[in-house]
């Protein structure tokens, strides 16, 4: 009842003209950012953080919480429409959306996508409700060591899931880390891997970082591929008909099924669900033949699955503290440049705060079934903007916002920098996620550690007297081991750039 009465309060606070227009501007933005291609939730989210500087806390959360799920949304407009994914978890879209598009039924396609994510995503806001609190009241009794295990776990899935290489997932999280080092020590409040430099005192910032590993770097890696020609297709008959409903509404439940339990999981990213989707609707088909000839399901599930899950992985933000991919690690950023600290102790401390913007999520969800079943056409004429024109302008938003955080020429440097080691890590195959994680996690995994040990008087077998923390940590080792053995398959070890 006592949630209830939060959820409500929640609800009241965010329906206020102030919170509405926010959660409006980043469903417009995100859906935007989901459809134009190379730009992505993780870049479109790290690009617009500098704009939100001026906003109250509520109100840059929610608006940035709603450009990333307003672009799972937009995303699928282009792998419909041009056969490539907006975002990662539009991949499997392009298969059975496109072809849809070919045959005149491209209109059928969204409106059976828009339908499901928002069916997927407000199931999976009102999952959150019920386990939040809990969740949140569990994790109150975690002490230091457990929270230390609890991101080492989430560090260890990241790095097992995020791409084909397990040396290069444990490289990329180093590397994190070590990044995430630079600056003032916080015990002895001496410089370190500052060389020198003052503008280094307060570590590498994590806003110029992001923006040019998504930003920068996803545009370099984006403009060397062919442009493609949007389809001509039927976008006026968005009303799936009877049959179409009658093959549709299997998939989208069990797509909201597993996108909400994948969400929970950290380091699970977007891909997986939606991979996991389509193949369980293929399989339980009585006609899997005609699967890769625009079957309705197959776009139904993946695009329900998908939404689900960018609903489902806030819970182990707002409730553990924990990022469960590349987008919602940039999402903690914000709550951190904002003075807050997602976790257990924000539903203590800002209860106002953190119920308002799990509110916003019912209200942006309807936003963006407004936005994207009435105005389809118009996002589809997006799309026939020229490219050039779209590097530029992103890539001078790029440049002011990072400018901006500090008034310092020096962090455009670092975001053009960090842009150019982006598109190389893309060339070669090394995936960001870890890298991210690392980066985010890294004070924080820091301060648990080193309040562990002042604990045990400097005894690491504090980590190993505990249960929880004991069970964690073999959980990180049993992740590693299957990651090295290969036994995962191999849809669910692509990289999660989301």
């Amino acid at each position: 009842m006592e949630t209830l009465d939060h959820l409500l309060s929640g609800l009241a606070a965010a329906m206020t003209l102030k919170y509405l227009a926010f959660a409006l501007a980043g469903c417009v933005f995100g859906t935007l950012v989901g459809v134009l291609p190379g730009v992505g939730p993780a870049a479109g989210t790290a690009i617009l953080i500098p704009i939100t500087f001026n906003l109250d806390p509520a109100g840059a959360i929610i608006m940035l919480s709603a450009i990333y799920y307003g672009a799972m949304y937009g995303g699928t407009i282009t792998s419909v429409l041009l056969n490539v994914p907006g975002e990662a978890a539009s991949v499997i879209t392009c298969i059975e959306g496109y072809q849809m598009a070919r045959q005149g039924r491209g209109g059928a396609a969204l409106g059976i996508a828009a339908i499901g994510s928002f069916i997927g995503g407000t199931v999976a806001v009102i999952a959150l409700v019920v386990v939040a609190a809990p969740l949140a009241a569990l994790a109150l009794k975690f002490g230091p060591p457990e929270f230390f295990a609890l991101m080492l776990f989430g560090l260890c899935l990241v790095t097992g899931l995020a791409g084909r290489s397990l040396v290069a997932g444990i490289l990329m999280t180093i590397a994190g880390l070590l990044i995430s080092l630079i600056g003032i020590d916080p015990v002895r409040g001496a410089p370190r891997f500052t060389f020198g430099m003052p503008e280094l005192y307060d570590g590498l910032g994590f806003i110029p970082v992001v923006m040019g590993l998504f930003g920068i770097g996803e545009i370099l890696a984006t403009a060397e591929k062919p442009y493609r020609e949007v389809i001509k297709t039927n976008l006026r008959d968005i009303w799936p008909n009877r049959q179409e409903w009658k093959s549709s509404i299997g998939a989208i439940g069990r797509g909201t099924g597993i996108g909400f339990f994948l969400g929970l999981i950290p380091g699970v990213g977007s891909i997986i669900p939606t991979f996991m989707s389509y193949i369980l609707e293929k399989r339980i088909s009585k006609h899997p033949e005609k699967f890769g000839t625009g079957v309705i399901e197959g776009v139904a599930g993946p695009e329900t699955a998908n939404n689900a899950y960018a609903n489902a992985a806030m819970v182990p933000l707002l409730t553990l503290g924990i990022p469960s991919s590349p987008t919602i690690a940039v999402l903690m950023g914000a709550f951190i440049i904002n003075g807050l600290t997602p976790g257990p102790f924000l539903f203590t401390e800002k209860p106002v705060l953190v119920w308002t913007i799990i509110a916003s999520f019912f209200i942006g969800n309807v936003m963006l079934l407004i936005l994207n079943l009435p105005l389809v056409g118009l996002w589809a004429k997006i799309l026939e903007v020229p490219y050039q024109y779209v590097v530029v302008g992103t890539l001078l938003f790029c440049v002011i916002g990072a400018y901006s955080i500090n008034s310092s020429v020096f962090d455009v440097w670092v975001m053009l920098g960090f842009g150019v080691i982006g598109y190389l890590l893309r060339k070669l195959d090394y995936p960001l996620a870890p890298f991210v994680l690392g980066l985010i996690l890294g004070p924080q995994l820091e301060k648990s550690l080193r309040t562990s040990l002042e604990m045990s008087a400097g005894d690491f077998m504090i980590f190993l007297t505990r249960p929880i923390t004991v069970t964690l940590l073999v959980l990180s080792i049993v992740v590693l081991v299957v990651s090295a053995l290969n036994l995962a398959p191999s849809q669910i070890r692509e990289a999660t750039d989301d």
